[in-house]
């Protein structure tokens, strides 16, 4: 399968590099800020917006889903350069007009990059094309809802896909799930699928919960903090604040990463003196520079240096008490990492043995740890099992249920908790189901049903009638870009909730709509009770409510609860069990629900007006117990495996600039890695250059090579890719998402959670023939 280069609206040949950034934000970050919000929305919107950003009584940041804190007081600038840049994109002035759509047709839509799509503005009315256009154009609401409601009802729901975006927020989210197992099928694919799948299928078994097991305060008060495959700088730079605190505390901080980024180097606060003027902090006291998918080989070492540190000093590291009481298996894991093979876990890791010890004597020496991790170790075939070891050294230190102790998975886009925890997931249990059933009156499907990847399968195998996506980029986000948009090319019906274009509007179904919604900033007062709020969930399963003040630039959008109700209204009937118009009026209403049907949000519409929201249960941290099948916590063995690529090749994973958001592009300036004004780039270790025979800057096309479980070997091919000199892990290297999505077979997943291998391709290069 050949994915050729775009025809660029990036002119590529003006590729800027230099040498990595040191360190992070500063007064840069500032400044780019304010240029990219002054650019995109003016000065009022801009202002007004950055001084409700996750305050009180304001809106949360549409990025990422790192905490306020719920104890302390707030800056007046809880937000970071990337959130600003989201908050501009959308608070822009620009319009996508019907004019926009009339100009611009479908074919050459598909030729625009995502950076361009998204400049293009927010989308001020629901649009139409149907078999034989050529072009979007507009359709009222009532007869866009008709429509969709026309294709559901004319298909079975098991063809019928409902697809959520992290933004969502928790009453829409309530809503969508209750739409589609109305309808009757859990086919409820999301982005959690593709990022973070793999960490609640570790965690769930072994400590009976999905989520970080930590707050905000536990980084502040941690004795040591690992930051194990992800770069805060980019995707989370307000952690950096955190790790910046910890160590003002006493703590200390190891970096895990294949790429030596800048913000686990330095970090320069913007809102602090020293950040302005002086050197700023220095994150990482250790930092590894791991190669890709050696993580499961590291975290075996250190556990079996943990023992015999143990055994040298009894009693002093591992905590026998909390083992004995809380948990099982303890016995097989001290087997398992009785020994260890470090030739075979340099070669792993790429890691001498005494770098690896160094760490463990901070482990041992720590009597509060967490581990903190993002896609770097979520997105291999043996993630799950890489996971689970990160729970075993927790374990066998006793770090959880303890100030400053715990597992934390870094979640990257606003509320993708939240959307797990309102119901968002393609294999629910059936104390949800029921509890649906119960409180609305209806029969919701038993059956399990498509995931990211088997939707993506199921587009392949024309089994998709209707396509119903609750924002994001479906087509962008997932693996195997080539059979991806070929399948939803042929769909009869795609529906996206959008704010803006993006690609999937371009590779769309035989018939698409494109349904114009609110953003976070924007105001939503059409409601006879007036204006209403929304609530979302952070990394750290804290509640608060979010609330847009911005007048919307078009009359025409609705809010996502209204689309979402005015939809079902139409599939499902007025005299449908579920009163869909009450939740549309109320957002009230759709709390009272939800306290009634969710775990932990008991008195919801109450608690969620408290000024700092409420925190979800979390039994491992509040009462250092587990709702694991036996009612223990359980130390697990996995064998050794790591990524080998075969002589000539490579192993790639992907990566985000630092000028984008998910699919999200803002802008062509990878500040902090010195890459500007370009975007298909590889970067690779100099020596691994001259071994492959190839040099810096060179122009090529990019093979990826897939094995599958019966032997046959498949190919994967992205063209036009410059190849950058980079001081990146010796045997791997970095390309962006989603540009070398299509690299990825839809079969090379992580085992378990079905996770796309993002961070697992075996590549080569060939010479780009011009």
């Amino acid at each position: 399968m050949t994915r050729p280069a775009p025809a660029e609206d990036i002119n590529e040949d003006d590729l800027e590099v230099r040498a990595p950034k040191k360190g992070a934000a500063g007064v840069k970050a500032v400044t780019v800020a304010l240029d990219r919000g002054l650019a995109q929305a003016g000065v009022a919107r801009t202002v007004r917006s950055m001084l409700r950003v996750n305050q009180h009584n304001g809106f949360d940041c549409p990025g990422c889903a790192w905490p306020e804190s719920i104890t302390g007081k707030r800056s007046r600038a809880e937000f970071c350069e990337n959130g600003a840049k989201a908050i501009a994109e959308e608070n822009t002035t620009r319009t996508v007009t019907p004019e926009f759509w009339a100009a611009h047709s479908i074919a050459e839509l598909e030729t625009r990059t995502d950076h361009w799509l998204g400049n293009q503005g927010r989308i001020t009315e629901p649009v139409v094309i149907r078999p034989g256009d050529t072009h979007y154009s507009p359709i009222s609401w009532a007869d866009a809802f008709d429509l969709a409601a026309g294709h559901i009802r004319a298909t079975t729901p098991d063809r019928c896909v409902f697809y959520t975006s992290g933004r969502t927020a928790n009453e829409t989210a309530f809503m969508f799930q209750l739409f589609a197992r109305s309808v009757g099928t859990n086919n409820l694919p999301d982005c959690s699928n593709m990022c973070h799948e793999s960490s609640g299928s570790a965690m769930n078994p072994t400590i009976g919960i999905g989520k970080g097991t930590v707050s905000l305060e536990d980084i502040h008060d941690a004795e040591l903090v690992f930051v194990v495959g992800q770069n805060p700088g980019t995707n989370h730079p307000r952690m950096l604040s955190a790790l910046k605190d910890c160590k003002n505390n006493g703590g200390k901080v190891v970096g895990v990463n294949p790429l030596p980024e800048a913000g686990l180097m330095n970090f320069k606060d913007p809102q602090s003196l020293t950040g302005v003027v002086g050197h700023g902090t220095t994150i990482a006291d250790e930092y590894l520079q791991i190669k890709v998918g050696g993580d499961l080989a590291l975290f075996q070492a250190l556990g079996h240096l943990l023992l015999e540190a143990e055994k040298e000093n009894p009693g002093t590291v591992v905590d026998h008490a909390f083992i004995q009481a809380q948990t099982e298996g303890f016995e097989a894991y001290v087997t398992a990492r009785s020994t260890v093979d470090w030739a075979e876990t340099k070669k792993a890791t790429g890691l001498g043995r005494d770098e690896i010890t160094r760490i463990a004597g901070m482990m041992a020496a720590s009597k509060a740890t967490i581990i903190c991790w993002a896609l770097g170790l979520t997105q291999q075939p043996h993630s799950v099992d890489t996971l689970r070891e990160i729970i075993n050294l927790l374990l066998l230190q006793g770090n959880f249920g303890k100030r400053g102790a715990g597992a934390c998975p870094v979640r990257g886009h606003s509320n993708v908790q939240g959307d797990r925890t309102m119901g968002i997931w393609e294999k629910p249990k059936e104390a949800l189901l029921a509890a649906l059933d119960q409180e609305f009156g209806i029969s919701t499907p038993r059956e399990h049903g498509y995931d990211s990847t088997e939707a993506l399968q199921a587009f392949e195998q024309d089994q998709v009638d209707v396509f119903v996506a609750m924002g994001g980029n479906f087509a962008a986000a997932n693996s195997d870009t080539g059979p991806l948009e070929a399948g939803m090319k042929r769909a009869g019906l795609t529906v996206h909730i959008s704010t803006k274009p993006n690609r999937s509007h371009a590779v769309h179904g035989r018939t698409s709509l494109i349904l114009p919604t609110l953003g976070r900033t924007d105001t939503d007062d059409k409601h006879p009770g007036g204006r209403q709020f929304l609530s979302v969930e952070d990394s750290m399963s804290v509640v608060h409510s979010t609330q847009g003040r911005l007048q919307p630039v078009s009359g025409h959008l609705l809010s996502e609860p209204v689309i979402i109700a005015r939809l079902a209204q139409a599939t499902l009937g007025d005299d449908h069990a579920v009163n869909w118009r009450a939740m549309a009026e109320d957002y009230d209403v759709i709390r009272d629900h939800i306290s009634r049907v969710i775990p932990g949000f008991e008195d919801f519409n109450a608690r969620i007006r408290n000024k700092n929201g409420f925190v979800l249960p979390n039994p491992p941290r509040d009462t250092r117990t587990f709702a694991t099948a036996t009612g223990k916590a359980g130390f697990t063995v996995s064998p050794l495996e790591y990524l080998a690529p075969p002589a000539g090749h490579l192993i790639l994973q992907t990566i985000r600039s630092h000028d984008q958001y998910n699919t999200t592009i803002y802008g062509l300036d990878d500040r902090y890695r010195g890459i500007s004004e370009g975007r298909r780039v590889i970067l690779v270790h100099e020596d691994d250059l001259q071994d492959l025979g190839f040099k810096d800057r060179d122009l090529v096309d990019v093979i990826s090579t897939f094995r599958g479980a019966d032997g046959h070997s498949s190919e994967r091919r992205a063209d036009k890719f410059r190849l950058v000199a980079y001081p990146t892990a010796k045997g791997c290297a970095a390309a962006y998402f989603p540009e070398a999505n299509a690299l990825v077979h839809r079969e090379l997943v992580a085992r378990e959670s079905n996770t796309p291998g993002f961070k697992a391709m075996t590549i080569r290069f060939v010479p780009h023939a011009a």
